[in-house]
């Protein structure tokens, strides 16, 4: 109760009651030091995160007073070395650390998997010392947020047809072109902009707000992923310093490495977001009395709850095992887009479920199912559709491409 005025005003704070679910004891394979960083993270979440997310969703705004939170239990670059800001941990560390921040938001993890997979990583991997030291530990500390510029208005799936092209002009390169569907770019500090040099090359720029011609407009009107900042990028001859170029690595090679690395963190927290429907589902099928018993009772509530948790399961079980590749530096692309399609697919349709569980109470947003729902119909389309990892994967197994 919080009084205003003399007036006695009850505030309703959402409480979140969530409690893990491994149903074939993965937790046994992880070590202490990767069950405490999910720990961490999930208390820091239940206490800050959790009971204000649904007001910022419903607002439309992301609550960037998270930010040095985000950056104390190392969601800003969690795999990128110590001397650089990072935490310096593990691949299923990662994995783990997404999958807590989708549980709460798909936004959330958005945030995090942008600064760190697409904007961290390109700097670490692609750029120089100078570039290293100068960017990755204010990105690390949360001081500075950034975003990734590679979808334009006509060119998602097909990147490399990208016209954002920058010319060389003696002491600096001239930047032009605009990139659209951008998370973070309406408060971040720098872009990794992914442009055409003369030659028809992709490159990898670093542009700073503040650079003259460089604006980043937000868009508006989203009815998914609603507590995340979307906007453009947009460069109008806007001069880059030649020192910004990421000397390391270019080729569309070069930004599709860096979206490996996110649809590997996005693979574990799609189970976040599934593991927060199941358990909702689950507490209120024992709660809800119809009929003069729980509905937890009934055959088909109880078939909606196994399908689901083995659905969760499989995904566990799927992450962990890529995990342990990309700890090796084995995994593939190609085994990463299956993992991204099915777990973000298997989200969705836990949901699903979920919400018919919940029944009319599922729509409202005392729970936070039909936020999941909306959030992961972005999530099963951005940083590659469902259906191009599918050919992908079709790809792969029969060395015939079928997206050209």
């Amino acid at each position: 109760m919080i009084t205003f005025a003399g007036l006695n005003v009850i505030i309703k704070m959402a409480e979140d009651r969530y409690s893990g679910h491994d149903y074939y004891l993965i937790d046994e394979l992880l070590t202490d030091e990767q069950k405490l960083i999910r720990q961490s993270a999930r208390d820091w979440l239940k206490a800050e995160v959790s009971p204000i997310i649904e007001d910022y969703y419903e607002k439309a705004e992301f609550p960037n007073q998270i930010l040095p939170g985000l950056a104390s239990i190392g969601a800003f670059g969690p795999y990128i070395p110590e001397e650089y800001g990072g935490a310096g941990l593990d691949q299923i560390s990662y994995g783990l650390l997404m999958q807590e921040l989708e549980r709460v938001d798909s936004g959330v993890r958005s945030t995090a998997s942008v600064q760190s997979s697409l904007v961290m990583y390109p700097i670490y991997k692609y750029g120089n010392e100078d570039q290293r030291k100068k960017y990755l530990p204010k990105l690390a500390s949360g001081e500075w947020i950034g975003c990734f510029g590679l979808t334009e208005p006509d060119y998602g799936s097909n990147p490399g047809g990208m016209v954002t092209n920058f010319k060389d002009m003696g002491d600096h390169y001239l930047l032009n072109g605009a990139k659209m569907w951008i998370s973070n770019a309406p408060f971040a500090q720098i872009a990794v902009v992914w442009a055409k040099d003369e030659t028809g090359r992709i490159h990898g720029l670093i542009v700073e707000r503040g650079m003259e011609g460089f604006s980043t407009p937000e868009m508006h009107g989203k009815h998914s992923l609603r507590a995340s900042s979307t906007g453009e990028l947009i460069f109008s001859n806007v001069k880059v310093p030649k020192e910004n170029l990421l000397p390391n690595k270019s080729g569309l090679g070069a930004p599709l490495g860096c979206l490996d690395s996110a649809r590997f963190g996005i693979a574990w927290g799609a189970i976040g977001a599934a593991l927060d429907c199941y358990d909702s589902a689950l507490r209120y099928s024992k709660e809800r009395i119809q009929f003069d018993k729980p509905i937890g009772a009934f055959q088909l509530t109880q078939k909606k709850l196994a399908e689901m948790i083995t659905e969760i399961t499989k995904a566990q079980l799927l992450t962990f095992r890529l995990g342990q590749l990309r700890n090796e530096g084995r995994a593939t692309t190609a085994q990463i887009s299956m993992a991204k399609r099915n777990n973000v697919d298997m989200a969705l349709h836990v949901a699903r479920e979920a919400r018919q569980i919940h029944g009319a109470m599922g729509i409202t947003n005392e729970y936070s199912i039909m936020r999941h729902m909306a959030n992961l119909e972005s999530v099963i389309t951005y940083e590659g559709t469902h259906d191009i990892h599918l050919l992908i994967t079709g790809a792969d197994i029969t060395g015939i491409p079928a997206f050209k």
